[in-house]
């Protein structure tokens, strides 16, 4: 029961991605996973191998230009919320995934929103972990400052800027062997600044958040919503609001976690988002 790294080229791009595959034989539709900014797919690790477990099969990929991905520079890939959906459309079509359930975290978490309402056809069902989903949802100063003119050339090609956004955004400590992880694209290119400060200017987080406020209401899928409640970022009473105007949707409170609540919280993230996940087959 296993984590495995592979990586895929599909127009040109190559994807790196982790996936665990299911344990037996199961007709369990499979689950995708999606990142938020400064983070990578490492931080299903904890929720993939449980997903197998029960026979579901777990992929998360990292997104273009974040963790082990291709980084290309901005002329060759504009990192804005169109540019992500269509090259995630590319990967889930080159891994053949007709139909699945789809997990999203963080900012970036969003473009994964705003990809289902694109596909709804493809999409079973959908977990979403402190993902801005609101109009009042607004970038944090701790990431807007990353793509300010000068200062976010310095700040994104700084490694620490790992920990002190991960640690900051959780508000627990991280393992050092964790951070490694985490930080190793950094260490390695100056491209993994680049992308970063190129997706954080071009996050267009208010026509996002327009056409995800006003997409879901009509969405028809369940929708389970797990909400660390002490996130710094993005207040509970944005989840509230989607809850109150999207149906079929569940709100589960989250004490003491904060915005990456797949970091330290995955038993109790897991209790819910498990049997959550069979149910694509209703």
């Amino acid at each position: 029961m296993s984590l495995t790294e592979h990586k895929i080229t599909v127009d040109s791009l190559e994807w790196f991605y982790r996936e665990s595959a299911p344990i037996g034989r199961s007709d369990l539709l499979p689950v995708v996973l999606l990142h938020g900014l400064v983070s990578q797919s490492y931080s299903w690790r904890n929720i993939m191998p449980a997903l197998a477990q029960q026979g579901t099969r777990a992929i998360a990929p990292d997104w273009i230009g974040y963790g082990f991905s291709a980084k290309p520079e901005k002329r060759d890939f504009a990192y804005t919320p169109d540019t992500f959906i269509t090259a995630l459309a590319g990967f889930i079509k080159a891994l053949e995934l007709e139909r699945f359930s789809l997990v999203v975290q963080g900012f970036l978490g969003s473009v994964g929103l705003q990809y289902a309402l694109r596909h709804p056809e493809q999409i079973a069902n959908i977990a979403i972990l402190n993902t801005p989903i609101s109009t009042t949802a607004k970038l944090p100063w701790k990431i807007k400052q990353m793509g300010l003119p000068l200062a976010g050339e310095m700040i994104t090609q700084d490694p620490l800027l790992v920990d002190r956004t991960l640690e900051g955004g959780s508000r627990y400590r991280i393992e050092d062997q964790d951070l490694d992880v985490y930080r190793q694209p950094f260490l390695k290119a100056s491209a993994t600044g680049r992308s970063l400060l190129a997706s954080i200017r071009n996050l267009q987080l208010d026509s996002a958040m327009t056409e995800i406020a006003s997409g879901f209401q009509q969405w028809q899928q369940p929708i389970l919503i797990q909400w660390g409640m002490i996130d710094p970022w993005l207040p509970i009473d944005i989840a509230e609001k989607f809850v109150n105007s999207v149906p079929n949707t569940e709100l589960i409170k989250l004490n003491n976690v904060g915005h990456y609540p797949q970091e330290h919280y995955h038993k109790t993230i897991l209790e819910d988002l498990l049997p959550f996940v069979r149910r694509t087959n209703d």
